[in-house]
């Protein structure tokens, strides 16, 4: 066989290669980057509790529901949102989402898998934070 007739299949992997990282590299620069959903106001004041909340939420959820909560297009859902209302998600489901992640079932966002690293500290300063949101919009 010739080198170059040797050299084509390498080519084609390579150029496979660079083609397949260029489209994950796209889809990861796409990632979070989806218009809000919902118009959050967001209250003059928040509480001790869900300014931790706020940081620990912007470090670890807001590239998924966006800023102050209000969910991401074609990205995951609003959490300023009637769907999760004490009274329909409680606090509890916010830990258990965290710690367990979410099967696919009010939005058609796909799953939502565990997040890691964080404590149920940080998720209840989280809910601290989200319910102050929801309740500054109307959400009680």
């Amino acid at each position: 066989m010739s080198l170059r007739r040797a050299a084509i299949p390498v080519v084609l992997f390579a150029a496979i290669g660079v083609a397949g990282y260029l489209h994950v590299s796209d889809a990861e620069e796409s990632a979070g980057s989806g218009p809000p959903i919902a118009t959050v106001n967001v209250p003059d004041a928040l509480s001790a509790q869900a300014q931790l909340g706020q940081k620990t939420y912007e470090a670890n959820c807001v590239s998924c529901h966006g800023r102050n909560a209000a969910g991401q297009d074609g990205i995951a859902p609003p959490l300023v949102h009637i769907l999760y209302e004490p009274g329909h998600h409680d606090d509890e489901s916010f830990q258990r989402a965290v710690s367990r992640g979410v099967r696919a079932h009010h939005w058609r966002f796909g799953d939502m898998p565990p997040v890691e690293g964080l404590t149920r500290q940080d998720v209840a300063a989280i809910v601290a934070y989200v319910r102050e949101l929801q309740r500054a919009n109307g959400i009680q």
